[in-house]
């Protein structure tokens, strides 16, 4: 791929549906087409585009067009998003004058609408969620009645709560540059050393933090935080989108616990939420509070122009049974985008896949300087969790100052980092949601200006659904977002947080945390976690109840990894994660330095490995999955086939890893591994087919395992077009025979304890969910199957056996049978 750019802005190519929807102009990419000797680009619309046309993807495209081939390679699809005028009012004159001065001194002139309908509902005592997109001025909804309360009442305070630390850190600079002496905003997080968080809790006025430490730190120590807690007149939670699942849960529980504790110390805040574009924002802030929160969805920001662009990798050979790594294509076009000095930001799915697309940026970027002289390649970095904070803080002012023109990020980056002057955007595969889609390409044109996005699809069943169904992609509704505070492996834990904040009799419980909390906390006091006097439930352990929750994972303790030559903490990563991503010998990136691990030690949560630069491979777990039902939920039959919704238990070992050559799926060597295996109880869909039933559809005993397994696999992939989450958050097996049903058996399961709704959402649209697999099995174009249809990256098998044809007559079979 080129990355000497030089071209003029080409003419939009008509549509060729001539359909408009929702303001996108769509259009098929063009082929033939050269760019002008000598030009340069204007914006990063440009850069897109010429890529679209010159780079290796496109020349395959076009000598495909000219055999008159499908156009399934390189730019296969762009719409055009046209700008969009601001609607604006007037500051409004009851503001302070000091703030509408700060205001003024800002050039903010006049209010977009949503927030002068937000300033003016909050500080009427109103609960509320803002949901308008990315870059809309969220942020000055909920800063308008925060600081007007502060500066014309000096003993209230506000409490904002980001998901993450750098966010939190974002909004103080944002809250400092008012420079309102009266206004002492100070941030406390885990970073923060014990004497400067004993400062802030006499001074601040509004403090920044995230949820965990209000669950680690100020619930547990109350009384030490009464006098803040007790002058409390604001809870912010921004990106409230993100508090969903498993995570909302915990979320949900935390704010509720802290109501509890504000209304002991005489406190009724307001509670103010900032989210991206939800399909149900109104119910979702309302679960996640516990109270009822009103909606602000008119938004009046403007919009600079976008081109949105889906990319598919091109085929790495003849028969077309593989397409080039999603990361290698990834990084090239990051690379390509720097070097037209396009600042670029790139989003992965995983921390590992962040550190190779920047390495293989700054490898084919190589020694290419800017006009300054300065090697672009220095100006390309990984961003992801797990580095170390003052990591985080240089990589976040570098990425400001234009330092860096080049950043490949995990949503670490994504919530709300208001980084001006961003030009382009780069998925590398589906983010998981509509949400995330939005959210993570308005990082780009934040300055009002032009801007690009791309889409490059990884070979994965949902990712080929979407970009060969573009006009779905770009006109789908926002997911809803999805939490159960109910969840009792969510809420018993809680529980026993708030009876050591304060002792809880039932009819309380009952009040705060619902109707099942008194039966929760009955099986504590007989498992000896809790007693009871006078009614009321006591914790009764030394240890802090919140220490044995994590609201950032499943369960278990972060394990740490450690360089053994330096005893530097290299990163950390959750226990659940650990059995795959740390075992020993596993392959480890970090900030694109290769380490190899020596040895995980459970026990004392610590990996330790070693820098191995020299490395020509990777590695991949494998592991064995056990499912056995425990109860039934709900059933039924489509004819001979039972489906069903049912508890199970998982149970999942690590039993290997494949020795990969760098780069391929190409195996090197195969190690064995003795690791303990882990238990998750949760909740499946499942269905049973009998073996004659299979056998008439032309499904052989003999091809059954592949055939289901392929089907099974295809099945995950795609339950992220239903609910509100992605592949990583399921799990499957599927059997020629299992034991409980006695037939051939596919599962399908939520991968948290006691489930996150996900296989309950399969189950209620079950045929709905079967014919969109089925579909993206047959519109693949592979023969044998590929990773775009029903191959895993996560199957604990190798991905084999599968058998594509046989998992079509699988679903057909079952499409059949299915109810109207």
């Amino acid at each position: 791929m080129s990355t000497c750019i030089s071209c003029t802005r080409a003419a939009p190519a008509p549509s060729r549906s001539g359909r408009r929807s929702r303001g996108w102009q769509t259009l098929a990419v063009p082929s033939g087409r050269r760019p002008r000797p000598g030009s340069a680009p204007t914006d990063p619309r440009d850069v897109l585009e010429l890529l679209g046309r010159t780079s290796a993807s496109g020349a395959a495209r076009e000598r495909a067009a000219e055999g008159g081939a499908r156009n399934d390679e390189g730019l296969v699809h762009l719409a055009h998003l046209p700008a969009r005028a601001a609607v604006t009012v007037p500051v409004p004159e009851e503001l302070p004058a000091a703030l509408r001065s700060r205001l003024e001194h800002a050039g903010v002139a006049q209010l977009y609408v949503h927030q002068e309908e937000a300033w003016r509902r909050a500080r009427a005592g109103e609960h509320l969620v803002v949901a308008t997109g990315t870059a809309s001025g969220k942020s000055l909804c909920y800063q308008l009645p925060v600081l007007e309360r502060l500066l014309t009442d000096d003993r209230a305070v506000a409490l904002y709560l980001a998901p993450t630390k750098a966010l939190a850190h974002d909004q103080l600079r944002a809250l400092r540059g008012f420079r309102l002496p009266q206004v002492r905003a100070a941030v406390v997080d885990g970073d923060t050393p014990p004497p400067e968080r004993e400062a802030v809790r006499r001074t601040a006025n509004w403090l920044l933090t995230n949820p965990d430490l209000l669950h680690h730190a100020m619930l547990p120590n109350h009384r030490w935080w009464r006098d803040l807690i007790h002058r409390l007149a604001y809870v912010v939670v921004d990106e409230a989108h993100v508090a969903r699942g498993v995570f909302g849960g915990h979320v949900a529980l935390v704010l509720r616990r802290l109501r509890r504790v504000a209304e002991r110390y005489g406190a009724d805040p307001t509670f103010l939420l900032a989210s991206a574009t939800v399909g149900n924002p109104a119910e979702h802030a309302s679960a996640l509070v516990g109270v009822d929160v009103a909606e602000i969805l008119r938004d009046g920001s403007p919009r600079g122009p976008m081109d949105v662009g889906l990319w598919q990798p091109p085929f790495v050979s003849e028969d077309r049974e593989g397409r080039r790594s999603l990361l290698g294509e990834t990084g090239d076009l990051l690379a390509s985008f720097v070097a037209a000095d396009v600042q670029t930001l790139v989003f992965t799915r995983s921390r590992k896949g962040a550190e190779v697309v920047a390495l293989q940026a700054r490898q084919r970027l190589g020694d290419a300087t800017d006009t300054g002289g300065e090697p672009l390649a220095k100006r390309v970095a990984a961003y992801r969790a797990g580095y170390l904070a003052e990591e985080r803080r240089a990589l976040e002012a570098d990425l400001r100052s234009g330092a860096l023109r080049g950043v490949a990020a995990t949503e670490a980056l994504e919530l709300g980092i208001d980084v001006a002057g961003l030009d382009a955007v780069v998925l590398a595969g589906w983010p998981g949601t509509t949400a995330s889609f939005w959210q993570r390409l308005g990082r780009a044109g934040r300055a009002g200006g032009a801007a690009a996005g791309v889409l490059v699809a990884q070979e994965d069943p949902l990712d080929h659904y979407l970009v060969t169904h573009p006009d779905e992609l770009l006109t789908r509704a926002p997911e809803d977002a999805i939490l159960d505070p109910t969840n009792p492996y969510l809420l018993g834990p809680h529980l026993r947080c708030a009876c050591q904040e304060f002792p809880l009799d039932d009819d309380e419980a009952s009040d705060w945390f619902g109707d099942d909390a008194p039966a929760l906390l009955a099986a504590d006091v007989a498992a000896g976690r809790l007693r009871v006097r006078g009614g009321q439930h006591f914790w009764t352990s030394r240890r802090r109840a919140s220490a044995e929750v994590d609201l950032r994972s499943a369960g278990g303790r972060n394990v740490r990894i450690v360089d053994v030559d330096t005893g530097a903490l290299i990163g950390d990563v959750d226990e659940a994660r650990a059995h795959r991503q740390v075992h020993e010998g596993a392959v480890y990136l970090h900030q694109g330095r290769q380490f190899e691990v020596r040895e995980l030690d459970l026990d004392r949560a610590v990996a330790l490995a070693v820098e191995a630069p020299r490395l020509a491979h990777t590695t991949r777990p494998r592991s064995d999955t056990d499912v056995r039902m425990l109860e039934a939920v709900e059933g039924g039959w489509w004819d001979e086939v039972e489906i069903g919704l049912a508890r199970v238990e998982v149970t999942t070992q690590v039993t290997g890893y494949d020795v990969l050559r760098l780069g391929s799926d190409e195996v090197l060597d195969r190690v064995d591994l003795d690791l303990p295996p882990v238990e998750l109880r949760t909740v499946a869909v499942w269905y049973a087919i009998p073996m004659p039933v299979l056998e008439s559809a032309g499904v052989a005993l003999r091809d059954t395992p592949g055939s289901l397994h392929a089907a099974e696999h295809a099945a995950i992939g795609m339950l992220p077009l239903l609910a509100l989450c992605d592949r990583w958050d399921l799990g499957g097996l599927s059997t020629a025979l299992h034991p409980d049903t006695g037939r051939p058996s596919v599962f399908v399961y939520d991968g948290y304890p006691g489930g996150a709704g996900l296989a309950e959402r399969s189950y209620r649209r079950l045929a709905e969910h079967l014919r969109r697999t089925r579909e993206t099995i047959v519109t693949c174009r592979c023969k044998r199957g590929c990773p775009s249809c029903v191959q895993s990256p996560k199957c604990g098998n190798g991905n084999d056996p599968l058998d594509k044809d046989g998992a079509v007559r699988v679903l057909d079979l079952l499409l059949a049978r299915a109810p109207s």
